[in-house]
Order: structure tokens, then sequence, then C-alpha cells
């Protein structure tokens, strides 16, 4: 039986304009029609009623770490089980979905804990977001998300980290071998990891150059974690596709993003929570300080990319601390203090993900042909976008989860 979706306001991802008393017409797994909502609607269709409701495509946060859990234990990496991991992966993809977020993409995570979450979503085994997965993230000796284990200790739960351009295209292989959808490079030092310069470039331009050819040879996108300005301006210039952070920019970074198409995921609420939150939460200190200075430049770089044109996308870096799970419906509210306009915000989180994800014809709108992706929300997002942390009604892929 096709489904019916009566909509009361439906938003359009493509122009960012919204039609009213719409209907949704779902066939299976893919959406049929979407034509203006009859009088009478055939007894053939099963009919949902939201003609209170604010419908639009379901939402995809193009940053997330989905083993991570936002809570501060600092034991968990190194004394988990991958069980345990693969447990909360799940459990916090379902989480997402639930809140709106139809897919995410996954960037980073242990013993290619991503990697197996997607596979068992996909199949049926369990609900969840759709997942994006990238692996582990490529690092160098002693960088952002290298591991600080004692020289005495080893281990395989990270692909390892980079020196030279040979290694750099070897680990981005390794990581294609075993099921990664795009590769992820920590291009800089980074808030959370220790013996790290926040700003500082640690991956050379040879080796992104190196991870963005195996790149191109094997179509896939590329990810870059970048605060520091040079470490930013190094992976725009190898053609890595996205920025994640990116929050020391300068005129000649957003120039270089304009030059290549590089999109940009500001993850605001990153560094935001760990302001706010880290004093209570007992964070130590430096990573506190480190999260005020990057974050003290993050405004001027998001609202001049804004007024150039470049290309942002929404990210949340989910599983940082205080940065919880179904909760990220935060980003939108602080994207728009940091100088989008709420149709601006929701197309991010739409339509550009999805050519983040060169998933345009599957998913970020509501068209026919399309993946059968929609939410709902109660208020009006477009004119109080605190709307957005409250889903009400979510269907992946023609099946009804949230109602």
């Amino acid at each position: 039986m096709k489904t019916a979706i009566k909509c009361g306001r439906l938003f359009n991802s493509q122009d960012g304009t919204v039609s009213e008393n719409m209907l949704v017409v779902v066939d299976g797994k893919k959406i049929a029609e979407v034509i203006p909502c009859p009088e009478n609607i055939s007894p053939e269709y099963k009919v949902i009623d939201l003609s209170d409701s604010f419908v639009m495509p379901g939402l995809i946060d193009a940053h997330v770490h989905l083993g991570s859990t936002g809570h501060n234990d600092p034991y968990s990496a190194s004394q988990g089980l991958l069980g345990d991991m693969v447990c909360t992966a799940l459990e916090n993809a379902k989480t997402d979905l639930m809140a709106g977020f139809t897919t995410v993409r996954d960037c980073g995570s242990q013993g290619f804990v991503n990697v197996s979450v997607k596979r068992a979503i996909a199949a049926g085994r369990f609900p969840g977001s759709r997942v994006y997965a990238s692996g582990g993230g490529i690092s160098s000796t002693g960088g952002h998300a290298d591991s600080h284990f004692s020289p005495y200790i080893s281990t395989n739960l990270h692909p390892g980290p980079a020196d030279g351009p040979y290694e750099a295209r070897r680990l981005a292989r390794y990581n294609l071998k075993y099921g990664a959808d795009f590769i992820k490079v920590m291009a800089t030092g980074g808030v959370m990891s220790l013996g790290t310069t926040v700003g500082s470039q640690q991956l050379t331009q040879d080796e992104l150059d190196a991870i963005c050819e195996i790149a191109r040879m094997y179509g896939v996108h590329t990810a870059a974690h970048a605060h520091g300005t040079d470490g930013i301006k190094a992976a725009a210039r190898a053609g890595i596709t996205s920025i994640e952070h990116g929050m020391m920019l300068d005129d000649e970074a957003i120039d270089l993003f304009l030059e290549h198409g590089t999109y940009h995921t500001p993850t605001i609420i990153a560094a935001e929570r760990i302001i706010v939150c880290g004093p209570d939460m007992g964070l130590q200190g430096w990573m506190i300080d480190k999260a005020k200075q990057v974050y003290e430049r993050h405004e001027w770089g998001i609202r001049e990319g804004l007024k150039r044109g470049v290309k942002h996308t929404f990210g949340t870096d989910s599983g940082t601390p205080s940065n919880f799970y179904g909760k990220q419906g935060y980003e939108f509210e602080l994207m728009c203090k940091f100088g989008f306009t709420p149709v601006q915000a929701l197309t991010a989180a739409t339509k550009t993900n999805a050519e983040l994800l060169s998933a345009t014809d599957t998913l970020g709108s509501v068209e026919a042909g399309k993946l059968a992706d929609i939410v709902a929300f109660k208020g009006d997002p477009l004119k109080d976008i605190t709307v957005m942390k409250d889903c009400a009604f979510v269907m992946k892929e023609g099946v009804v989860y949230k109602d």
C-alpha cells in the first residue's frame, strides 16, 4: 500500500521556499510524487496527517563519532572493549534517527566500528541513521588522534600515523580496504588531544597530496580535521573535499575554499559545549583553554565565508564532551547566531550535505524518485530555529520510526 503524507508546510531545500498544503506520496522506499493536496485522497493510500507540521527532507549530520558518548570518560578509549563501543554506536545512531537525522557521516572510530555499524543498519538488523563511515582518521606521529600510550604498548585499533607520502597512501588504501566510504585526515592539532598545539599543521603538503591522490583514484571524498590556518590552507590546496571545524580562517584560506570548491563544516557546538560545560564536567584546563582559543576566531571566518559564498555543511562532532546524540539540533541555533539565516542552516543539513556525499540522486530533498527520508517539526524553524531541537516525525526509506 502506498502512503500519502499530508504536509501543512513543506520545505523545498533546492530553493529555500516553503509550499503549503502539499501531498507527498511514498511507494515502498521512495517518493513517488509531490503534488498539491487534493480534497479527497484515494482510499488505496495509507494517510499520515502532518497538516499541522513543518515537513522537510531527512536531516544529515556530516560530522559525528558514533562510538563516543559525550561524557568525560578518559578511560573508555584505552580500556573499553570494541563490543561495548559497537553497542554505544548503535544506540547513538538510533538516538540520532529519532532526532530527525536520517543520515550521518562518522568521521573516525577505533577498530572500524563505524563500518560495522554502517553495515548492520543498512542490512536492517538495527534501526538507526544511515551511516557514511571513514574507518579511522589518518594522523601523524604524535599528532591529533595518534595514541599517547607508553612506547612499549602497541595497538592496531587505529590505522596508525602516516609519516611521509608513502605511508599516507598506504593508510588511505588500508581504510578503503576495510570498507571506508571516505578518507578522514588530521591536518592540524586538536582541542582534545594531549600535547598537540591546536593550531599547528601536522600533515605536510606532500602527505595531504598523496591522500587526495588515492581518494581520486578510488572515487571517494575526503575530510580534514583542521583548526590552524596553515593546515587548513594546505588541505585545501591538496584538494580535500571538506574542512572540518576550520576555526582559524583568514582571507587566503577563504580564497582557496572558493578556488577549489572546498566545503566547510563549522561544528560550532563542539567548542561551545567544552567552553560552557567543561568546568562542571571536570575537563582539564588545557582542553578548555584550547577550545576558547579557536572559538574566538570562528565567528569571523563563518561570517566572511557566508558573505563570499563558501559552501557550508551541517556537522556537529557529536560525541565530544557534553555534545550528546539527539541534542545536536542546538547547532542550528548556533549557526544562526554566527550569521546563517534559518534557510541557509536547513539547506546545509539537507541539500548541501547530500552534495558533499555525492548522494543528490537519493538524499537531500523531498522529490519524486528520491528515498523517502522525511521528517517533521511542530513549529516553524524559519521563525524560531530552536524548533529544530524537537523532531516530531521521522520516516526513513518509507518506514515510520517516530510519529
